[in-house]
């Protein structure tokens, strides 16, 4: 239903979700993301100018959201990428269909109105706090540290079991 250009955005809003406001690299984004750097390199470029994300140049630069992630829908980050096609009149241009559309092309609308709708009211905040479920692109912790201020270091929890047991 969705593109995989998509899926790639979403992940890395996602990712810069869980970020809470650190800058996050191309590069970076690429690697936790799994998304080849050129074509997210281009696809942020395009959340930019869709008012998504800024950029920041710099040693300590990269993307961040523009938008808290409790204010941010999954719609939005569809509709910058790839606004979802209704079906409004006749694909077929049937003069005596119009807007009047045959059962097929109904259901198929009902159907993206439907999913729309979901996506229109599910927030990034909401997918990062679903209660007793695995956190969005990582094994074992919240977060995949970018290698920036405060988290930089941190080992995930198999890192620090397998430093104690060689200890």
């Amino acid at each position: 239903m969705i593109s995989q250009t998509v899926e790639y955005a979403l992940r890395a809003i996602v990712t810069m979700a869980q970020h809470e406001g650190q800058p996050c690299t191309a590069k970076k984004l690429a690697e936790i993301t799994q998304v080849p750097l050129p074509y997210l390199s281009k696809l942020m470029q395009g959340m930019v100018r869709g008012g998504l994300v800024t950029s920041q140049r710099g040693l300590h630069g990269g993307f961040l959201l523009t938008n808290d992630p409790k204010n941010l829908t999954i719609f939005d980050v569809i509709n910058v990428v790839e606004p979802i096609k209704r079906i409004l009149h006749c694909p077929l241009n049937i003069q005596s269909h119009g807007t009047n559309l045959c059962p097929l092309h109904r259901r198929l609308d009902n159907a993206m109105a439907a999913t729309e709708k979901v996506f229109r009211e599910t927030t990034v905040a909401e997918m990062l706090s679903q209660p007793g479920s695995v956190t969005p692109l990582c094994e074992d912790k919240k977060m995949i540290s970018l290698g920036l201020g405060s988290a930089a270091g941190v080992k995930s929890k198999p890192a620090a079991r397998n430093a104690k047991k060689k200890e």
